[in-house]
Order: structure tokens, then sequence, then C-alpha cells
């Protein structure tokens, strides 16, 4: 049975991805990829925590705030990766 700190990361990061999904759209694969990305950008963000030893908006052993700044920054990341640029060309 997994851990409750397990658990609570896991469904505030999958959160975090398909809250983006929604205010940013697409197809179902992009939901994927976003969900994704919000997991390693939180497990990362929840390493850097550590590692820095930032307390504050810590709950528990999960640093808040480093591992959510590190979701989103992800997430925009993705969004800005994956995001086709409209180029418009005319032939005449």
């Amino acid at each position: 049975m997994p851990s409750p700190v397990f658990v609570f990361c896991f469904v505030l990061s999958t959160m975090y991805g398909l809250g983006f999904h929604v205010i940013m759209g697409g197809a179902a694969r992009r939901m994927v990829l976003f969900v994704s990305t919000s997991w390693v950008g939180f497990l990362l963000g929840q390493y850097i925590g550590g590692y820095i030893e930032a307390d504050f908006l810590r709950i528990g052993i999960v640093h808040l705030l480093p591992a959510s700044i590190c979701a989103f920054a992800m997430l925009l990341f993705a969004q800005l990766v994956t995001t086709e640029t409209e180029s418009r060309v005319t032939r005449r």
C-alpha cells in the first residue's frame, strides 16, 4: 500500500497537470504530456527543496513551494516546446 505522502504528491501533481491542460487545451496526447511533465517537475522540485532545505510552505516532508514552482515551470516549458507556430504561406 502506498504511503499517504506519495498519494498526496501524486494527486496534487496530477491536478496541476490536468488544470494546466484545461486552461491551455489540446488533444488527449497533450493531456498525458502535461500530467507526466507535472509528475517529473513535482518530483524534481521535491528533491531541490530537500537539497536547499526550503522549509517555507512545507507540509510534513513535502516541500510544497519548490515542488509546485518546479512543476509549473516544467509545464510552461512543455507548453512552449509543443506549441505549433502558425505560419501562413500564400501562393500567388
